[in-house]
């Protein structure tokens, strides 16, 4: 009997002990997931980005609601990016055009590592080129991930990816990604080498310095991607670029470049003329596709559009645009 009563207390202690246990773990309250700009302000190696965000006036809108992926530099990325601009500290930076550089960092969607894929996104920047059409960021997936080309071209590399937030997701880069000219959207894309290498092929010309520039700009540049020149040197029966007279090359890449106007392809029209820095023009039509027709009555198709960048736009065509000579 005696037994029987020693195991019902130690029954009755176990039901006690249990019921504290469910008590204690409902007064606990559940850990929320904190804000995008509350994970940053949290995390010491972000606070050149926190202090950019507090005077840029975007704080709230990374504690906001909503569902945004941030590249987020970190302090020696910051530090890297002041050196290189010559600005003594984060107070030198003129508000407006540190606001544009961040929001060159943020996606209006959530985007995790497993969800990006090399191409093409929007950020919420906007450049001087035009007042709708916000900025193009080039993602490349490999071994790493890649904007914009890397650091050595104005963007970064991402060295840790999703930081998870109530509001999105981070992740951290190594360098400030820079609102990209012409000249970086083109380095940045793989697919246009060839082009990159004809730019810079004569620096006398003076013509990437152009388009990395804002003189004469905006610039819409109808881009041959590498498949192009290698058609081009086979039609034209030139062993490389090399073989090209200076001349020849500089007039052809002009021709595929109209100075002062930021040209989307939706205000592309059939049969519109258009006029180039080389001084000639082409003819644009839209039946079965969007296309050009050149000066030697070649057709290109433009493959990929809209590419906006700080200083102009790109649209990528199939086959190198030939002018007369």
């Amino acid at each position: 009997m005696k037994t029987i009563k020693i195991k019902l207390l130690i029954f009755l202690a176990l039901i006690a002990l249990v019921s504290i246990s469910c008590n204690n773990d409902d007064d606990t309250p559940s850990q929320q997931p904190q804000t995008i700009a509350s994970i940053a302000k949290a995390n010491p190696n972000l606070s050149s980005l926190v202090a950019a965000l507090e005077k840029a006036g975007l704080t709230a809108t990374l504690n906001s609601s909503g569902s945004y992926t941030v590249f987020a530099p970190t302090n020696t990325a910051f530090s890297a990016f002041l050196s290189a601009k010559g600005y003594a500290n984060l107070d030198a930076v003129p508000v407006a055009a540190l606001k544009e550089i961040l929001l060159n960092h943020v996606l209006s969607t959530k985007v995790k590592s497993t969800e990006i894929t090399t191409g093409y996104v929007k950020t919420l920047a906007k450049g001087g080129a035009s007042a709708t059409n916000t900025i193009s960021m080039y993602i490349e997936k490999g071994t790493a991930v890649d904007i914009n080309g890397g650091k050595t071209n104005g963007g970064g590399t991402v060295t840790t990816a999703d930081i998870e937030a109530s509001n999105g997701v981070i992740h951290i880069v190594d360098g400030v990604i820079g609102l990209p000219t012409i000249v970086n959207h083109a380095i940045a894309n793989k697919n246009f080498t060839t082009l990159v290498a004809a730019l810079t092929y004569n620096p006398a010309s003076g013509f990437a310095g152009i388009l990395s520039g804002t003189a004469s700009s905006p610039f819409t540049v109808f881009a041959p991607t590498n498949a192009a020149f290698t058609s081009f040197l086979t039609e034209t029966g030139f062993s490389g670029l090399a073989a090209i007279p200076a001349n020849v090359l500089e007039t052809t890449l002009k021709y595929h470049v109209v100075a002062g106007a930021n040209v989307q392809s939706s205000a592309l029209t059939n049969g519109q003329v258009v006029s180039t820095f080389a001084a000639q023009n082409f003819t644009i039509g839209l039946t079965g596709g969007a296309k050009i027709t050149d000066a030697s009555g070649r057709v290109s198709n433009i493959v990929a559009t809209d590419v906006q960048c700080s200083n102009g736009i790109i649209h990528a065509i199939d086959k190198v645009l030939l002018p007369k000579f």
